[in-house]
């Protein structure tokens, strides 16, 4: 069990990147989304190192478990991973709305309809990642990547809009950036997919142009329809 805080644990830590990554739901045993952080996890990138934390697909219990993770490790930047069965590429989110309305129940059995992640607050936030810059990365490295405009309206937006509430309100992240990135499916779950070595490949070079990229590139990445 980690130990309690202490307020000298709460001082910021710009060296450090958290990764956040789901356990497995919808009956299937693997959630790439988690192996994607672990393989991650205790990694030097740019000069910072790698924290995975695990999330519960649950409303309200995924973001009291970011939180938590938030609190211990004041990164300096934050990318939540999602599953995003259907997709074959690695989806870098733009914007997170104030909406759940679960398609399926979480596993604790939970299926908000047309409720609010946060009562009162901001209709939408959007990602304080360089997500064009990211993409161009990822697709350098040879690996699918994409510039996504909805996150759905289950665990995963649910995850990205409470951190982006988070980090606006400045609560002791001042400087601190982040967003959400949907993962496809292991080639062994299903079509289509990417193996695991590609999306941590991806994710690095994500990562790394996340850290370096101060302006964001200014390149096509919108939807048609």
């Amino acid at each position: 069990m980690p130990r309690p805080l202490r307020p000298s644990d709460k001082r910021p830590n710009p060296a450090t990147v958290l990764l956040t990554g789901f356990d497995p739901f919808g009956g299937d045993p693997v959630n790439p989304s988690w192996r994607i952080a672990q393989a991650l996890h205790g990694r030097q990138i740019a000069g910072h190192r790698i924290v995975a934390a695990q999330l519960p697909t649950v409303f309200g219990d995924a973001l009291t478990a970011l939180n938590t993770a938030l609190r211990r490790h004041q990164p300096a930047l934050v990318i939540c991973l999602g599953l995003a069965g259907g997709r074959s590429a690695l989806s870098i989110e733009r914007i997170a709305i104030n909406v759940n309305d679960a398609r399926i129940a979480d596993n604790a059995g939970a299926q908000p309809i047309d409720t609010p992640v946060i009562d009162g607050a901001a209709a939408a936030y959007f990602s304080t990642l360089p997500i064009k810059a990211m993409c161009a990365a990822m697709l350098a490295e040879g690996v699918p990547a994409e510039v996504s405009q909805t996150a759905g309206t289950f665990v995963c937006n649910h995850v990205f809009y409470g951190l982006m509430h988070r980090l606006a309100s400045g609560r002791g992240l001042k400087g601190t950036r982040g967003g959400f990135i949907h993962v496809p499916l292991l080639p062994e779950q299903g079509e289509p997919s990417l193996p695991l070595a590609d999306m941590v490949r991806g994710l690095r070079a994500g990562i790394r142009a996340a850290l370096s990229t101060t302006q964001d590139l200014r390149a096509g990445g919108g939807a048609i329809h």
